[in-house]
Order: structure tokens, then sequence, then C-alpha cells
């Protein structure tokens, strides 16, 4: 019988990040720029938030004449994330992430930033496993 894997062996690590004080304008071209969707948001180094593009999209509703380019990404990030360990089973993640409609975890290694995973990465891997699971085979395939 497998064993659950733990979320680190899906996220992306080393993820792109940007700080508290930022501009939403920059951290909207830099989710653009490396066709992502989720950014962790540091301030002072330490993990303060996330913030995701379909905020970001959000916000263009209700400021006058689309204008974001004075808006700081303090503004608009989720201040509370949800942080989890390398080793935190992918299970329990993707309950977590579903009961809570979160799109995305921050995992930490030893209360530093060590990756992110998102509802996308989610619906990838899922793809992949079942692609996988269902293969065609052929008449050489062994049982």
């Amino acid at each position: 019988m497998r064993n659950i894997p733990p979320v680190k062996s899906v996220m992306t690590a080393f993820p792109y990040w940007v700080d508290i004080e930022d501009l939403v304008s920059a951290a909207k071209d830099m989710m653009s720029e490396h066709d992502i969707s989720h950014l962790p948001v540091k301030e002072k180094g330490e993990l303060a938030g996330v913030i995701a593009l379909h905020d970001i999209d959000k916000i263009h509703t209700y400021t006058p004449d689309n204008d974001i380019s004075q808006i700081k990404v303090r503004e608009v990030c989720v201040l509370e994330p949800y942080v989890v360990t390398l080793d935190e089973p992918l299970d329990n993640v993707l309950v977590h992430m579903a009961n809570h409609h979160i799109g995305s975890v921050l995992v930490t290694k030893n209360d530093r930033l060590a990756g992110v995973f998102t509802m996308h990465d989610a619906c990838r891997g899922f793809a992949e496993d079942l692609r996988y699971q269902f293969r065609k085979t052929t008449g050489n395939d062994i049982a």
C-alpha cells in the first residue's frame, strides 16, 4: 500500500514573492511575467500573507477608471494565509483547502518560505494521477 505523499512532493519550490509595501500593479506584472496566480507576501523578511490574481482583478471593479497604480499589496492581500510545513500530508492540505475555499497554501521549512501549492497545482496533479490510473493499455502490457 502506498503512503499519501507530503505537500513538498507537489509544491512549487522557491516561489516568487512580493513585499507588503509593493504596489499591486507590480505584483500583477510579476504574476503575468511568470504565469502564476498567487504570490506569497513578506513584511520585513517574514511571511505576512498571500495575494491572488483574482483578488487583484476584483479591485478593478471598485476602482475609479480601473486605476490600481497607487494601491499597495497590503490593501488587497490575505493577511492570515494557510501555512503548512513541508511534511504535511497532501490529503490534509487538500481537505483544508476545499473546506475553507482556499486557493493556495504557503509551505514552510523552519518557519521560512519554502514553497507554494495552489488549487491549480492540485488539479494538474489529479489529472496526472487519473491519466496514470486509467491509461490505455496495449495487448503487450502485463497485468
